[in-house]
This record gives C-alpha cells, structure tokens and sequence, in this order.
C-alpha cells in the first residue's frame, strides 16, 4: 500500500507571520523613497550632506507642512479644503495690517512689546477658525459639496486680501515677530522645530485619541459611525475648524518669515500641499493615512527644491517633478489597496 503524504493547511499564525512585514512596509514606503533621495542627492550634488542642507529642508518644510496637517485631517473624515491657501494669506496680511509699519500697515503698538507675539497669534488663529467653520457649516448644515464651497472660499478670501491691502505690500512687523522665524535653538530654526511639534500633537490626536479614530472611521464609512452613535457631523466640523486654524498658524509663520505679506502671498502653495498629502499615503477617498507619512512628503518635496536650488537649475523644474510625484503617488496607493486587500 502506498504512503500518503497528506498535506496540512498553513498555521494561521504562520501566515500572519508572513504578513506581518507587510504594513509596516505600506505605512513607511515614503519614508523609504525620501532616505533613497537623499542618498541619491549626497552622492550626486557636491556639498549636499551637511547639517546646514537638512535643516534648511526642515525650515523651508514649515508652511507646506502645517497647512499639510489641516488638509490631511479634512481629506480623512472623507472632505475636501481648497480654501486653506488664501486663509493663510489672509490672516498674514490680517496681522500685517494692524502692526505692520510700512506700506499699508496701521503700526499697532502694544506695551509690553512682548504682548505682540500671543495677541496677533490668537487673532490670525481665530480668523482662521472662523473661515473653518464657515465651511464646515456650509458642507454639513447646508449639504453643500464641499469642493464647491472651499473652492469658493479659496476665490473669495484672496479677493478680500487684495482688497484689504489695495494691492500693496505690507512690511516691517515688529521684532518680537520676526525673531520667530529667524532664531535657533540647539542649531534647529525655530520654525522648523514648530513643524515638529505640530505633527506630533496631531499625529497622536489622530492615532491615539476617540477623535481622531473616529474621524479616520467616518472617512472609511460614515454610516458605520453614525449608527454606532458617533456623532459625525460635529467631528466633522471640528477638522474644518482645525483645518482653518492651521491655515492661518501657517500665515502667522509665512508673515513672521518674511516681515510682512503681499497680496500673492503663498501662491501655489495649496497644490504642493496637496502634492505632500497624496505623497504621504493619505487616500483622497478618504478614511486612510497618517501624518507620518505625510510629513515625510512634505520633507521630500523641499528635499527636491532644495536640491534644485543648489544645483542652479531653473525653479519650474521643481514644479515638473512634484507632478511626477502626485501621479506615482497615486500609483502607488492603487497598489498599496491592492496588497492590502490580497495580503492583509
């Protein structure tokens, strides 16, 4: 009689074993493409691996960065925000307005001086926030696509920053404000540790906190979340006021940086954000990514820029690879549901 082998099934723990590589690689898969780079950028660009290289990238990374934190919260709970770009520029010439002291600026004082720096950054904030939740009213209450209505407000709002200022420049904020954007501390800009600080309060709010579970859930479905009793809605609107407040936060910064705002100030920036966003494996369908991801896009696009700038090459070059950039992105969150829906 003839010995059969019979075959046995694979332990599930021996598959899960298998797998268990397999997110870290999907979630990190930026992070990969960004040290690949700038290995890439060090061995070919004479004099581009040094500290002051990398924390210009980090610095220059700021802008993009925190308005890259809002969106992604937006795009997430499953909504869109086109608007955050002239929120920002609105809420800088806002400050730069009331205690700018050149061109259209009225020259506010305050005494103590130091007063300057919490007053115009709860005022740009707040005006931010107030833009947000306009938005959030007219998308939630209202039913209003939210494309539309950002879209709407991103046309309006820069309206009203030229009409504010007449189209002139404002300039010469007062020294307190400046000297956010142009001290160190431990040889890190200022700045750049503020980018810091932002994705990691909200990377944990998003990761570790009801809230952000459930918005990452009411992007995926939000009917699940509804009938669970979440309040969708609300949570909803909280991303949009979240969103706006970031966006002006981005302005004060961009205002500190360069003394002032312009009426163009900022502009473009809302589509390298959202080139950084896509980049980092944040799904325009809404429910998946994560802001470590997202701050690693937003460290590659100025890691290119950077290393355009250095090698003299002309800026629209910048502009050629983030596009190339956005559609492999997209590629490659194609694939990634692909191995997710296969494998895990």
């Amino acid at each position: 009689m003839m010995d059969r082998t019979v075959a046995q099934p694979a332990s599930p723990t021996a598959g899960r074993r298998g797998r268990a590589w397999i997110e870290p690689v999907l979630d990190n898969l930026v992070w990969l493409i960004l040290l690949v780079v700038l290995a890439i950028f060090s061995l070919a660009i004479p004099g581009f691996f040094q500290t002051g290289i990398f924390t210009n990238i980090l610095e220059q990374s700021t802008f993009v960065g925190v308005l890259a934190v809002g969106l992604s919260l937006v795009i997430i709970a499953g909504q869109m925000d086109l608007s955050i770009e002239s929120t920002m520029a609105l809420a800088a010439m806002i400050t730069a307005l009331l205690f700018g002291t050149a061109g259209a600026g009225l020259g506010w004082t305050l005494d103590p001086p130091w007063l300057v720096v919490p007053v115009t950054l709860v005022g740009a904030i707040l005006v931010g926030c107030v833009v947000g939740l306009v938005n959030a009213v007219l998308v939630v209450r209202f039913k209003i696509n939210a494309f539309i209505v950002t879209l709407a407000g991103f046309i309006a709002l820069r309206g009203a920053v030229v009409a504010s200022s007449g189209g002139r420049s404002v300039f010469g904020l007062p020294a307190e404000i400046r000297a956010v954007s142009t001290s160190n501390l431990f040889g890190i800009p200022v700045p750049g540790l503020i980018l810091i600080a932002v994705f990691v309060v909200f990377g944990f709010i998003l990761r570790k906190t009801p809230f952000g579970r459930h918005l990452t859930m009411i992007g995926g479905n939000p009917q699940a979340p509804f009938r669970a009793g979440i309040k969708v809605d609300r949570l909803v609107m909280i991303a949009f006021v979240l969103a706006g407040g970031l966006a002006a936060f981005a302005g004060w910064l961009l205002a500190a940086r360069t003394a002032g705002a312009t009426a163009n100030l900022g502009f473009g920036m809302l589509f390298q954000t959202f080139a950084a966003v896509v980049i980092g494996g944040v799904s325009l369908k809404g429910g998946v990514g994560g802001l470590s991801g997202v701050f690693a896009g937003v460290l590659l696009l100025a890691a290119i820029q950077t290393a355009i700038n250095v090698m003299g090459m002309p800026p629209h070059y910048t502009q050629v690879i983030q596009g190339v950039l956005v559609l492999v992105a997209v590629l490659l969150d194609t694939l990634k549901t692909s191995i997710r829906k296969r494998y895990l």
